[in-house]
């Protein structure tokens, strides 16, 4: 479930700029040099620009602004017409995979964008009461996990699916803090997961559920459309342990 174009995006989106310049650097290079490699230097400028983009994004989903075509346009370039559709696709991407934020067109007309959570999650978690990305991205991921193990997901499966992402228990990332503290409290205390021990175990064994409030937000039934939707080519035989769930859940309804 990783894809690492978008969170390098991120994380370039999200990190301090570079001190100084690598002009220098290219000074001494030789025409014949220039012209090999003046491709993959556009490539690297289209990506460098489109992680601005992904920055500018971040910034009106925090102060909860529309952004406009126009204003995007000017982060990236007016002379990036023709390049922005699919810089701005990327930047989506980004924002919905890593952030779990939506980049939705509201007027279509003046090209206006506004920025919401997906699947209808209001989560807000801050570690040490710093304003920080939004990190529903993790937080579906993590609900996906759980659905697709039965609703119960042992912690050691977890960790190995959040590692394909490059999140580790105890490691601090960049965009999600601290995670093993993000997921065993902050989530637990604002209700989205529930960490508890299993019975029996010798040694402890733990495992995650979805919380209260992931139920009362989201439902089953929309996770799975939305893995279905963000990652088409997800085998179907994972899906099969959670098909009762889904049956029950229309059941309810």
């Amino acid at each position: 479930m990783a894809c690492p174009l978008p969170a390098a995006m991120a994380a370039t989106a999200w990190s301090p700029p570079d001190q100084g310049s690598s002009s220098s650097d290219e000074e001494g290079s030789s025409t014949g040099e220039e012209s090999e490699e003046a491709e993959p230097r556009r490539s690297d400028i289209l990506q460098e620009k489109t992680a601005d983009l992904v920055g500018f994004l971040l910034l009106k989903y925090l102060t909860k602004e529309p952004a406009s075509q126009a204003e995007m346009l000017a982060i990236v370039g007016e002379d990036e017409q023709d390049a922005f559709p699919g810089m701005l696709g990327q930047a989506s991407e980004c924002m919905r995979l890593v952030f779990g934020v939506e980049v939705k067109e509201v007027d279509p007309t003046e090209h206006s964008y506004v920025l919401v959570t997906v699947l209808g999650l209001t989560c807000d978690a801050m570690l040490n009461g710093e304003q920080g990305p939004p990190k529903t991205g993790l937080l579906v991921v993590l609900l996906a996990v759980i659905l697709l193990e039965g609703d119960r997901a042992p912690e050691e499966v977890v960790w190995e699916a959040l590692g394909v992402m490059g999140v580790y228990a105890g490691e601090e990332h960049i965009i999600y803090g601290e995670p093993r503290e993000l997921l065993t409290n902050v989530w637990v205390q604002e209700g989205y997961l529930e960490y508890q021990q299993v019975p029996g175990g010798d040694p402890a064994r733990y495992e995650f559920l979805w919380g209260p409030r992931a139920h009362a937000e989201t439902s089953r039934l929309q996770v799975l459309e939305y893995l279905l939707r963000v990652y088409p080519g997800l085998p179907v035989s994972s899906l099969v342990p959670s098909e009762e769930a889904v049956s029950h859940e229309e059941g309810r309804a």
